[in-house]
């Protein structure tokens, strides 16, 4: 949901609200970003951006999947956890990695799954959504568990390994920045 911000402190992002793996629901926004990067506070640099965009949707979702990081996090909230709170909507995170979480790998068949544990609690999931292909991590968030989180991701994907959903919403993200920032012919 998130495109690349430039030195300009510019930021790009896109929502995507899909049922039944079609697309009913779209926005995008393009909001200047008022934090620097610090690791461990993606939330105030980019929940922002991410909320305007979510609240510009003209259908509320169930439930945000999140490029970030929930439970799994220092301080046990990470972005899709904060944006969560802010919206009141449940979310997921998805991430390529864990932070802080650990746990074995999932099998290599598709649908495999492995829990990932924080201070003995299962936080996140690594969950295969492509045979062979890298886990992704589905993280527990605002108002879903770990169990519900990998549901959700195993759900929503079935191109390729991240959820459709983010996928879209990163397509239109990339889209906007380079319309907004290619020269003018």
């Amino acid at each position: 949901m998130f495109g690349r911000a430039g030195r300009d402190g510019i930021g790009w992002a896109a929502a995507v609200v899909e049922d039944r793996a079609e697309i009913i629901a779209t926005s995008t926004f393009v909001g200047r970003i008022e934090a620097p990067f610090q690791p461990g506070l993606l939330a105030l640099r980019e929940g922002p951006i991410l909320e305007a965009v979510v609240r510009r949707l003209s259908r509320r979702p169930d439930v945000v999947l999140v490029a970030g990081a929930g439970k799994d996090h220092p301080r046990r909230a990470g972005l899709a956890l904060h944006l969560g709170a802010v919206l009141d909507v449940p979310t997921v995170g998805v991430t390529d990695d864990p932070l802080l979480a650990t746990g074995d790998e999932p099998g290599p068949a598709w649908m495999a799954k492995a829990p990932l544990r924080l201070g003995g609690e299962v936080v996140a999931y690594r969950v295969r959504t492509r045979k062979g292909a890298k886990p992704v991590v589905a993280h527990a968030a605002w108002r879903t568990s770990a169990e519900v989180a990998e549901e959700i991701v195993l759900g929503s994907t079935a191109l390729a390994r991240w959820p459709e959903p983010m996928r879209e919403a990163r397509r239109l993200a990339r889209e906007l920045r380079d319309a907004k920032t290619s020269p003018r012919r």
